[in-house]
C-alpha cells in the first residue's frame, strides 16, 4: 500500500521511491479465550445462587448445633472459656464442607452422593477437633462431641434434603434444569430421552437431538416430538441455537475415535458439561469405578457377590430396624387384631409359605385381610386377574374384608413381617418374597431374584406396586438385587415411609 509520502515523492520526482529493507517484527500471539454464552452464564448464576443458599444454611445449622451444646454447658456449669472452645469446631466443620465440595454443582442430582460428602466432611471435622481437644486438654469438649455431631449432623442431612426437594420441584416447573441436547443413533438417542423424562428428578430438559444417522425424522418417545437438527459436525451450532448448556454424547459416529474431543474442543464457552451416556443398564454407582491407563479411559465394572461384610452389615441393620420396630407394632397390635375379629370371623394372623433366599421356603406372617375362605375361591376368580405375569390382582377383589382393604391401603397388614427379618427369613429391604407356584415358573434370569432375602418394602414397593407390569417388577427386584447398598436401603425405607402416608398401587 503506498503510504502519503510516497505520493508526495512520486509527484514532485516522477520516480518511484525504493523501500528501504525494514526489519521483521515479531508477530503478537494473542491467546482467544471463548465467550461465555447467555445460556452458560444464566446455568452459572443459578449454580451460584443455589450453592449460597446451601452454605447459609449450612452455617446456620452449624451455629444452632453449636448454640444448643453451648446452652447444656452453662446450664451444667462449665465455664464460658470452656463453652467457647467450640468455635473452631463450628468453623472448622463450615470451612471442610466447602473444602470437601459437599455444595459443588455435581451433587444437585438424585443421588446419596452429597449427602455422602456431608457425612465425610462432618466426621472429619469432628476427628480433628477430637485431636487436638486430647492434645490441649480441653475436657469440656466431650460434651460437644457427644451433642453437637448427632444434632448438628441429622439438622444438616435435613436441610439438604429440603433443598434438594425444592430443587427437584423448581425442576418440574422447568427452572434449574440443564437445557440438553442429544447427539448419536436413534435408537440411544431414544434410550437416554425415556431415562431422563420427565426432569423432575433427573435435572436435564432435552430440547432436542442429533442424530448421526442421517434420519432427520423427529424422536418421538411417550407421546412427546424432540426436533431432530443438524449432524455430527453442526453438534455446537445446534447447541448454540438451542440455547443448550449440556450435551449427551449417546454414541459416537463409527470410523470417528476423536469424535469427542474435538466436538469438546468446540463446546468451550457455550456448554458446561459434556455427558457420555452408555447403555450399561441396571449397574448402580457403587460398582462403577473409572481409571485411565496410558490416556485411555476405562470403565470397571464390579462383579456382584452375595457374601462377605456387606451382607454381615445388611443383616445387623435387619436386627436393629425390626427390633425397633417390633415395639410400637406391639403396642397397635391389640387394636388392629379387635378391628379383624369384629369385622370377620378366623384368625387374625395368616400365614402363607414363601420361597427365601437359595429357594429356602420359610413361613410368612401377615394380618389376615381376605376371608378364610381365600385359597379356595382363588380359581374362581382367575379369570378376572388384573396381575401382571404370575401375580395375581384385583382392584376389587371380592375376598378382601372391609378391614383389610384399609389394612392393605396402608400397607399395615405387613408389620408382622419385621418378625420374620428378625428371625432371619426376611430383610427389611428386598425383593418380593414369591410364592412357590411363582416359582416354578421362573426361567434362568428371574431365579437371580433368589440370591437375597427378600423384603418387606424394596423398589417394586416404592414405583408403584401393583401397578407395574411384570418386567417391570422382575427388572426393578434383578437390579436391587445386584447393586443394593445399605444407603440406598436406608433410603428406600424413607420413600417407604412416604409411600404407605401417600399410596400407589396398593390393592
Amino acid at each position: 500500500m503506498t503510504s502519503v509520502e510516497d505520493a508526495v515523492s512520486i509527484a514532485q520526482t516522477g520516480f518511484t521511491p525504493v523501500a528501504a529493507p525494514r526489519a521483521a517484527k515479531p508477530v503478537p500471539r494473542t491467546v482467544v479465550t471463548p465467550r461465555v454464552s447467555a445460556t452458560l452464564e444464566r446455568r452459572r448464576q443459578w449454580e451460584r445462587r443455589y450453592r449460597m443458599r446451601l452454605r447459609t444454611t449450612d452455617a446456620a445449622v452449624i451455629l444452632l448445633a453449636a448454640a444448643l451444646t453451648a446452652a447444656i454447658q452453662l446450664i451444667l456449669g462449665i465455664g464460658l472459656t470452656d463453652v467457647l472452645h467450640a468455635a473452631p469446631l463450628a468453623v472448622l466443620w463450615f470451612l471442610l464442607l466447602g473444602a470437601l465440595h459437599t455444595r459443588d454443582a455435581a451433587l444437585f442430582q438424585a443421588s446419596a452422593t452429597e449427602y455422602r460428602a456431608v457425612v465425610h466432611a462432618s466426621g472429619l471435622a469432628f476427628g480433628l477437633v477430637a485431636i487436638a481437644a486430647v492434645l490441649l486438654g480441653w475436657e469440656s469438649m466431650q460434651l460437644t462431641l457427644l451433642v453437637t455431631l448427632p444434632v448438628g449432623l441429622l439438622a444438616l442431612l435435613v436441610s439438604r434434603w429440603i433443598g434438594r426437594r425444592w430443587l427437584m420441584q423448581q425442576r418440574a416447573r422447568g427452572r434449574f434444569a440443564s437445557r440438553t441436547l442429544v447427539v448419536g443413533n436413534r435408537d440411544d438417542v431414544e434410550y437416554v430421552i425415556r431415562t431422563l423424562h420427565p426432569i423432575g428428578t433427573s435435572g436435564y430438559q432435552v430440547v432436542g437431538a442429533t442424530l448421526l444417522d442421517g434420519n432427520a425424522r423427529d424422536v418421538e418417545v411417550d407421546g412427546i416430538l424432540f426436533p431432530v437438527l443438524g449432524n455430527g459436525r453442526t453438534v455446537d451450532t445446534v447447541a448454540t441455537e438451542l440455547g443448550a448448556d449440556t450435551i449427551i454424547v449417546a454414541s459416537r459416529p463409527d470410523g470417528e475415535p476423536d469424535f469427542v474431543k474435538h466436538l469438546s474442543w468446540k463446546l468451550e464457552g457455550t456448554a458446561a458439561e459434556l455427558v457420555l451416556s452408555s447403555r450399561l443398564t441396571d449397574v448402580a454407582g457403587p460398582r462403577i469405578s473409572f481409571a485411565a491407563v496410558e490416556g485411555l479411559p476405562l470403565i470397571q465394572v464390579q462383579i456382584p457377590t452375595y457374601e462377605g461384610g456387606r451382607h454381615v452389615l445388611k443383616r445387623a441393620l435387619d436386627i436393629v430396624v425390626s427390633a425397633v420396630a417390633l415395639v410400637p407394632i406391639g403396642l397397635i397390635l391389640p387394636l388392629l387384631a379387635l378391628l379383624i375379629k369384629i369385622d370377620s370371623p378366623g384368625p387374625v394372623f395368616f400365614r402363607q409359605e414363601r420361597v427365601g433366599r437359595d429357594g429356602q421356603r420359610f413361613q410368612m406372617v401377615k394380618l389376615r385381610s381376605m376371608s378364610t375362605d381365600a385359597e379356595q375361591r382363588l380359581a374362581a376368580l382367575q379369570a378376572e386377574n388384573e396381575g401382571a405375569g404370575l401375580l395375581f390382582k384385583m382392584k376389587d377383589d371380592p375376598r378382601v374384608t372391609r378391614v383389610g382393604r384399609v389394612l392393605r391401603k396402608l400397607s399395615l397388614d405387613e408389620l408382622p413381617q419385621f418378625w420374620n427379618v428378625l428371625i432371619g427369613d426376611m430383610s427389611v429391604v428386598g425383593p418380593r418374597p414369591p410364592l412357590p407356584s411363582e416359582v416354578t415358573a421362573y426361567d434362568g434370569t428371574v431365579f437371580r431374584r433368589l440370591y437375597i432375602k427378600p423384603g418387606i418394602t424394596g423398589l417394586w414397593q416404592v414405583s408403584g406396586r401393583s401397578d407395574l407390569s411384570w418386567e417391570e417388577s422382575v427388572r426393578l427386584d434383578l437390579r436391587y438385587v445386584e447393586n443394593w447398598s445399605v444407603v440406598n436401603d436406608l433410603q428406600i425405607m424413607w420413600r417407604t415411609a412416604k409411600v404407605m402416608i401417600q399410596p400407589q398401587g396398593a390393592y
